[in-house]
């Protein structure tokens, strides 16, 4: 039981007692551990691990447990993480045509080259309560062994491309370094390897809401899942004293590549575009999200008009952070006492104006009227 605590820091130091209560819960109730969260919250472990910009599945679940559930907390604190975290150089870039294949469903080719891989996925379930799971004494289904898959499966935007169909993508002139947006200032317009940093760390929320606007005429994106895919794809490093790669392990990503129509122009010819999404674990409702804002952000270099806010990149850019939104939006509990007096005085000050002009007004009636 606590009492009242006056004084700053000693209240404070309350707070934090009462925070270990309340995320603990009822003491009869066996508490959960974080190995459980890893593997049995994967989807909001792997949100946590976007919005935080830090791969690490024991760390994303610990966060979770640690903020109460609080996903934009989690995320919070796997940022404040990361700054401290020593930083040896840049990975080689990934290979997503190499991913070892967990799902991999495509809406624009029912005989997909490789084949559909249902995988994993609530697409297909019912939504209903399955009251089976609150039976915690249950045992845990076997494991099935996965049934092997083709050895090639080229995506999507690739077979398109091989018939000239699909918008080519090059690397800028002399492949420079990626920008890297955590320890540089963004400028306007951004560069999109800007943009997808940003919208792969970025609430999904915001760009599931941004992404679904464009296909509501707030943008005019009519797209096809050109390809989902979801698996791992091994992470190499060069490190200088050997001059080659060194294989790091896997990480799991979902990538998603929106196929969209262009009707061309002088220079060139009708062909389809393309939005791109990459994001760490599986998480396809984030990468279609980013890959549909992309694909919109896009506008300026297919000369389209950019009148709605996923259109425009610095709108996206400035409102996408959840931590930084958050932090903007809850600084409003913190002390404003003296901003508050200044306002308080201003609106009394007013109000003794009016009056005052009302009573003259109203002083001045009679005498017109005689």
């Amino acid at each position: 039981m606590y009492v009242a605590v006056k004084g700053g820091e000693a209240a404070i130091l309350a707070t934090h007692d009462l925070v270990a209560e309340a995320r603990r819960g009822d003491p009869a109730v066996p508490e959960i551990s974080v190995a459980q969260i890893r593997e049995q919250q994967a989807l909001a472990c792997a949100r946590v691990m976007n919005e935080g910009s830090l791969y690490d599945q024991d760390l994303a679940a610990l966060a979770l447990k640690q903020s109460q559930g609080d996903v934009i907390e989690a995320a919070f604190l796997m940022r404040a993480y990361r700054t401290t975290l020593p930083r040896f150089g840049s990975s080689e870039p990934l290979d997503t045509a190499t991913m070892a294949i967990r799902r991999r469903v495509s809406a624009t080719y029912k005989d997909l080259p490789g084949g559909q891989v249902l995988g994993p996925t609530y697409d297909y379930t019912h939504r209903l309560f399955d009251f089976a799971l609150m039976d915690e004494g249950g045992e845990a289904p076997p494991r099935k062994a996965p049934a092997p898959l083709d050895a090639t499966m080229p995506r999507v935007p690739d077979i398109l491309g091989a018939e000239g169909l699909m918008e080519a993508e090059e690397p800028p002139e002399g492949d420079p370094r990626p920008f890297d947006l955590t320890r540089d200032p963004v400028s306007f317009p951004a560069d999109r390897d800007v943009r997808l940093q940003s919208m792969a760390r970025g609430d999904e929320g915001f760009l599931l809401g941004l992404g679904y606007s464009v296909q509501r005429g707030f943008g005019g994106t009519h797209p096809f899942v050109g390809e989902v895919r979801v698996g791992e794809v091994a992470v190499e490093f060069v490190p200088e004293e050997l001059g080659f790669a060194v294989d790091l392990g896997d990480v799991t990503l979902t990538e998603c590549q929106m196929v969209n129509q262009f009707q061309g122009s002088k220079d060139v010819p009708p062909q389809f575009t393309r939005g791109y999404g990459l994001v760490f674990g599986h998480s396809e409702r984030k990468a279609m999200s980013m890959s549909l804002v992309d694909r919109a952000l896009k506008a300026r270099d297919f000369g389209e008009a950019t009148n709605y806010p996923a259109q425009q990149d610095e709108f996206v850019l400035y409102h996408a952070d959840n931590v930084e939104a958050a932090g903007f939006v809850e600084h409003l509990k913190l002390p404003h006492y003296v901003d508050f007096q200044g306002e308080l005085e201003l609106i009394r000050r007013i109000r003794r104006e009016r009056e005052e002009r009302l009573a003259q007004e109203q002083e001045a009636m009679p005498e017109a009227a005689e």
